[in-house]
């Protein structure tokens, strides 16, 4: 579904709409690059391609505007992470199948964690923009009504496809393996529909989809060995067993786990992570007695963290790729600072109301 929608362009339009309605805002570009993120996220599914995607349309406009180098890249940088929050998200299904969670849960989960994510993005850059005007010129240009109607003819197509599979599992017409089939054929029908899907095209989304899906099954299938040797060796039980007799209050297990991720977040992949640490940690957070498909989010939101942050944030190289070297890495690195110190302020959020996780979940009338 995904690689359909970006080879056949539907997803090109969203960002050129956001910048219509958001270009006399402070900071609209950004802001704009931001919802650019999370509406491909909707489509895509993967972090690293949302910040590959949106950095080739969203950064040259934005330097070409004169916005601050740093705020340029690394707003799209972190956006993109909001790519392993929104359905249909491949790290929540990752977490789904290696802890065997709802992933249909999981995913109706992610919805609003995501949708926050990006709202306390757009708010630091709009008050940051509002006082700072060097940071975020204005653009001097005049956008009538009827142009900002118009431009929202290219966006039906993505919204269409999100509903009617988000939709789809909510409501429990489907399983989230069959939504991907449903999802794979509307893109298909949506592409076909607006002309643009020719054979190369389809042709590289095929090859795209058998490269990345490989990849998934191999680390499924090293998830799974590794999760029978911890078994048998019986690691996790005597780990969780030590935990919950030192008695100590479930908010300091996941303040700690918060530092522990974090850090870790900083050296591996987001993948390594949670091959590594979800055998011994899962079954703690059982035992405590949390919610696992709450635990499920705020794990994936750790994670986007350390896609942003140094020595390896690969959402930033990811951009450093885009970029080349017309901007220095440490000029990335820097601009991701407060949206890292956004993602910490949303983490706390989460982990203070897990309702904002659990409303959808606890309503949807699937599996």
């Amino acid at each position: 579904m995904g690689y359909l929608a970006h080879h056949a362009g539907l997803t090109t339009d969203i960002y050129s709409t956001a910048r219509v309605w958001l270009s006399r805002v402070h900071g609209g570009l950004a802001i704009a690059s931001v919802a650019g993120c999370a509406f491909f996220a909707a489509a895509c599914g993967s972090s690293l391609a949302t910040a590959a995607m949106m950095g080739r349309v969203a950064i040259p406009e934005m330097v070409r505007n004169k916005y601050d180098e740093g705020l340029a890249t690394g707003c799209v940088a972190a956006a993109g992470t909001i790519g392993s929050l929104i359905p249909p998200s491949i790290l929540l299904i990752i977490f789904g199948a290696m802890t065997e969670t709802s992933i249909g849960a999981l995913l109706i989960g992610g919805f609003i964690p995501g949708i926050l994510s990006a709202l306390i993005y757009m708010g630091m850059i709009y008050v940051r923009a509002s006082r700072n005007k060097a940071l975020c010129p204005p653009i001097d240009v005049t956008v009538n009504w009827r142009e900002r109607l118009v431009s929202l003819k290219g966006t039906w197509g993505i919204l269409t496809l999100f509903l009617l599979v988000i939709g789809g599992i909510y409501l429990g017409l489907f399983t989230p393996t069959e939504a991907g089939g449903v999802g794979a054929t509307g893109a298909f029908l949506l592409a076909q529909f607006s002309g643009k899907l020719n054979w190369t095209n389809f042709k590289d989304s095929l090859s795209d989809t058998v490269r990345s899906t490989s990849q998934i099954f191999a680390i499924a299938i090293g998830a799974s060995l590794f999760t029978k040797f911890m078994g048998i060796s019986d690691l996790p039980n005597v780990i969780c067993e030590s935990i919950l007799t030192l008695q100590i209050h479930p908010m300091l297990v996941v303040s700690g786990l918060s530092i522990v991720y974090v850090f870790l977040g900083m050296f591996l992949d987001p993948v390594g992570v949670m091959l590594l640490t979800l055998p011994v940690v899962f079954p703690v957070m059982e035992g405590l007695g949390y919610n696992l498909i709450w635990f499920g989010i705020i794990m994936i939101k750790y994670l986007e963290i350390g896609l942003i942050t140094p020595p390896v944030g690969l959402n930033v190289y990811v951009i450093k790729g885009v970029v080349g070297d017309s901007i220095p890495l440490e000029v990335i690195f820097r601009g991701i600072t407060w949206f890292v110190a956004m993602d910490i302020l949303t983490l706390a959020i989460l982990i203070a109301f897990p309702q904002i996780t659990l409303f959808l979940p606890i309503t949807m009338m699937g599996p």
